[in-house]
Parts: structure tokens; C-alpha cells; sequence
């Protein structure tokens, strides 16, 4: 009875709790009525203000600000009109100054009619560089009245540029080639010759040379693909923060340069669609595995590999001996490659050195102990023995291993002399990519990339072909591939011979 009385009261407690929680939610909810209706009433009376302004404004009389009296056109009105402001200047000089005071004047006739025959059709001034000097030169065309096409001047790119051809190829090959940047690439032409590029200027002849080579450089890309010989090399680069590469393609007489790409097979594919049926020369990069029908790898890096360890491990008395042998089994080789005598037996030969090499390798198999090793085998059993292998070790297994699994891609240059045993023909290439990217002298946008890679591509194919690497020898080429009217890289073969002076 008692449990039951006091269980009551409880509830009792517990009804007079809601109803005083019940009684504030109603205050409550008058309260934000009150407050809505106090806000609706505000809205109305702010609407009401609002279209009243407008009316307002509506009934005003229009104001002509313009006097179109008599007056209007007196003295002292027309002295204080307020003045247009003029346009900012660009900064370029109009043509008819520039012509008033050239450094040297040119005319342009035809070849096929004598000068009596032609009038003066237009002027075109352009900077060229004369002994090592720059000067403005004002060319006069000429050509008969009725004709439909005007000669071209020499060095010249188009009927629009004012620069002569061997500025733009020189401001290229300092940027390029040698590497630095456009502004010290600028000192350098206003300190030798005079001349005074703006930095938007110089981007502009760059970007100009870049679109003019696009097709220079799709010729060469397609002479790639029909190389026999291919040496294949890849670099680390930059497109502002992003990490790529850029790969170089060479033979005997092209290189071919794609910037800014990824590392995976899929440069190479898309470069070579699979139509090379060639030889590939290339370092042990797993992407050239299986990406040519006939591979030699490059012998450069396991000597080397072999070499550090001796030098580094010198109390090492086995690193001495496979270095010492490693090196005998490859000047056995590049012996028997440049040994003319050899014809049908160069197969058989190659077949011995692999078999010597393998016999190198004694190592070859072995297992290269981990931490992570060592810790599993640790708890498996506590008094263990087994110990990390060391760095040096580690390296050696892994050359062995390397040089007895790939030993068939090593003798590759035996079998056809063509082939050289190393990949220095595109490493040579990549080091001033490498010494560009160190310098922080890397792409900042993909058009850049591209740009450079178009540049880079022709210059060092002319690199290639030319029997000197000179401005006057690059611009001669380029102004006879423009009066034949034929590309810059033809292949040798089908190059027209030189016109006579």
C-alpha cells in the first residue's frame, strides 16, 4: 500500500512538471507570433517605401545634358570641352618612323624579270644580324604591275616578321641548347649585337620558331619509326610542380624529343606505333621489355655497377675479380662486333659470350635477406641466425641476376655491327635535360613542354646532319629548304642538290 501511495505522488510530481514545461512552450509560441506579425507589418511597410521611390523617380522630368544651342559652338564653350583621353600605348613604333632612318636599304626583284618591268608593290622592314651586329633593314619589293605573287626576302619567315631568321634560330639555341633563361638569353643579344628584345617579344619568336618546326618534327617522327637502329633514353622533368618526363628517341641522324610525358609504356607505343621493326637500344628499364623485336641493352650501367663496387669495396677481393672479368667479356665483344672477317659466324659467336657470361654470374639465385626477413624468421625461432644482406652484396646479386637472366640482350651488337653496345648516343642527348632539370630550368606549362621538345628535336637532328653546327650553317639549311620549297629533313637520299649562286 505504501509502494503504491508513493508511486502516486511521483506521478502527481511528474503531471504538474509537464504542465508548467507545457505552459512556457505556449508563452513561447505567442511570443514568435507576436514577433511574425511585428515582421510581416515591417515587410509592408518597406514594400510601400520602395514603390513609392519608384514612382517617384518615375514622374521627374528628363535632363538633357546635351546643348544642341547656338552657343554650342562658340570659342570659349569649344576650349573647355573636356578632352578624350587617349589609348595607352603598345609600346610598338609604326613602320613609317622605322623606315625614315634604317641602317641600310634592299631591294626584292623577281628572277624570272628584269627590274625595268616591276614597280614597287610593298616595304617590309625586319632587324637581321650583319657581321655580329643588329640592323634594321627596309626591303622594297618589286614585281610587275599585274603580278600575283611577290618574291620573298631571304631569311625572312613571313611577310609579317621583323626579325630575320638567324635571330630567332640564335635566341633558340641559347635558351635550348645551352640553357638559360630567356632574360639573361636577352642580355646576352643587347651586350654582343645591340639588339633589345622585350621578354614577350623573345616568348613570341620562340613560340613562332616552335609552330613553324611542327612539321619538321612530325617528318622526323616518322623517320624514327623507319630507323634500323633506335637508342632509346629517358630523363626526369617537371611541368610546374608536376613530376614527368622527357624521352629521347635517336638514330645515326634524327633525335627525336617528347617533354613533359609519363614514364609508362605507353610513350613508347604512341611514338612508335607499333611499326618499328628494328633494333631498340635502351638502359634495363622494365617499360622496353618486349617493346622491340630485337633488344640490345646497354652496357654501360652493369659496367659501371661493377666498377663502384670495386672502388667503393676495395679489401673486396671477389668485386675486383668479376669487375676485372665483367670487362674482359666485354672487350672480347666489341672486338668481334668491329672484326670485319667475321660473316657467318657471328651468331656462334654471340651464342659463346652469352655462355661466358652466365659462367660469370656464380651468384646468380641467391636470396637477398630482408629486415622484414629477418623479423618473421626471428619469431618463428628466437636464436635464429639469419642476417640482412648488405648493401654491396644485395647490389652484386641483383647485377648478376640481371646480366644471366638478359644475357641474350647482351650480345645483341656482336650479331650486326650497326648496333652499338651502349645507349650514349641518347644519354648524350638527356644530359643537358638532366643538367636543365637540376638547374630548375623545367617547364612551367605543357605548351612550354611541347615547345621545347619541337625546338630541341630539330636542333639537334641539324646537330646531326650538319657537318658544322654554326648559326650561318643552320640558317643556310633552313633558307635552302624554303627557296626548294621542300622540308628540312628529307631523308639524305632524297635531298635535292644545292642551287647554284
Amino acid at each position: 500500500m505504501e509502494h503504491l501511495l508513493q508511486r502516486l505522488s511521483e506521478l502527481e510530481a511528474r503531471v504538474r512538471t509537464l504542465e508548467h514545461e507545457n505552459q512556457t512552450l505556449r508563452d513561447e509560441n505567442k511570443q514568435l507570433r507576436d514577433e511574425n506579425n511585428a515582421l510581416k507589418k515591417r515587410i509592408a511597410e518597406l514594400e510601400d517605401a520602395l514603390k513609392n521611390k519608384a514612382d517617384a523617380k518615375t514622374s521627374k522630368k528628363p535632363k538633357f545634358s546635351l546643348n544642341y544651342g547656338v552657343e554650342r559652338n562658340q570659342p570659349e564653350q569649344t576650349e573647355r570641352k573636356k578632352r578624350k583621353r587617349r589609348k595607352k600605348s603598345t609600346g610598338r613604333v609604326p613602320n613609317a618612323r622605322k623606315f625614315e632612318h634604317p641602317d641600310d636599304s634592299v631591294d626584292i626583284f623577281p628572277d624570272d624579270c628584269s627590274p625595268a618591268q616591276c614597280v614597287l608593290q610593298r616595304q617590309q622592314g625586319a632587324w637581321r644580324l650583319v657581321d655580329g651586329r643588329a640592323k634594321y633593314i627596309r626591303y622594297s619589293i618589286y614585281a610587275p604591275e599585274n603580278a600575283k605573287t611577290l618574291p620573298t626576302i631571304p631569311g625572312i619567315r613571313g611577310n609579317t616578321s621583323e626579325y630575320g631568321i638567324e635571330i630567332i634560330v640564335a635566341l633558340a639555341f641559347l635558351v635550348y641548347w645551352i640553357g638559360i633563361s630567356i632574360d639573361k638569353a636577352r642580355e646576352i643579344f643587347e651586350f654582343f649585337t645591340g639588339l633589345a628584345l622585350s621578354k614577350g617579344q623573345a616568348d613570341s619568336l620562340l613560340n613562332q620558331l616552335a609552330k613553324d618546326w611542327e612539321k619538321e618534327y612530325a617528318i622526323i617522327a616518322a623517320m624514327i619509326v623507319r630507323a634500323a637502329v633506335l637508342y632509346v633514353d629517358e630523363t626526369g622533368w617537371k611541368i610546374g610542380k608536376k613530376n614527368c618526363y622527357t624521352w629521347i628517341f635517336s638514330t645515326l641522324t634524327e633525335v627525336l624529343y617528347k617533354c613533359g610525358v609519363g614514364r609508362g609504356k605507353d610513350v613508347l607505343n604512341e611514338t612508335l606505333g607499333g611499326m618499328f621493326a628494328g633494333t631498340g637500344v635502351s638502359d634495363d628499364y622494365a617499360g622496353y621489355d618486349s617493346a622491340f623485336s630485337e633488344h640490345q641493352l646497354c652496357w654501360a650501367h652493369p659496367l659501371r655497377k661493377a666498377l663502384e663496387l670495386m672502388l667503393r669495396n676495395p679489401e673486396n677481393k671477389e668485386y675486383r675479380r668479376f669487375s676485372a672479368a665483367l670487362f674482359n667479356v666485354y672487350y672480347d665483344a666489341v672486338r668481334l662486333s668491329k672484326d670485319k672477317r667475321l660473316t657467318v659466324g657471328r651468331e656462334a659467336k654471340a651464342e659463346m659470350l652469352e655462355r661466358r657470361l652466365r659462367r660469370l654470374c656464380r651468384r646468380h639465385g641467391e636470396t637477398i635477406v630482408t629486415e622484414k626477413m629477418v623479423s618473421e624468421s626471428k619469431k618463428r625461432d628466437p636464436q635464429s641466425s639469419l642476417s640482412v644482406t648488405s648493401d654491396p652484396e644485395a647490389t652484386m646479386i641483383r647485377l648478376q641476376n640481371q646480366l644471366y637472366e638478359k644475357s641474350s640482350n647482351m650480345f645483341v651488337f656482336v650479331r650486326n655491327p650497326e648496333v652499338e653496345p651502349t645507349n650514349n648516343r641518347s644519354e648524350r642527348q638527356a644530359r643537358p635535360e638532366a643538367l636543365a632539370r637540376k638547374a630548375s630550368r623545367t617547364s612551367k606549362t605543357d605548351s612550354g613542354a611541347k615547345r621545347r621538345g619541337v625546338i630541341m628535336t630539330v636542333l639537334a637532328s641539324l646537330n646531326r646532319r650538319l657537318k658544322r653546327f654554326t648559326l650561318s650553317e643552320i640558317v643556310a639549311a633552313v633558307q635552302e629548304s624554303l627557296r626548294n620549297g621542300t622540308a628540312l629533313f628529307l631523308p639524305l637520299k632524297m635531298r635535292p642538290p644545292p642551287l647554284e649562286n
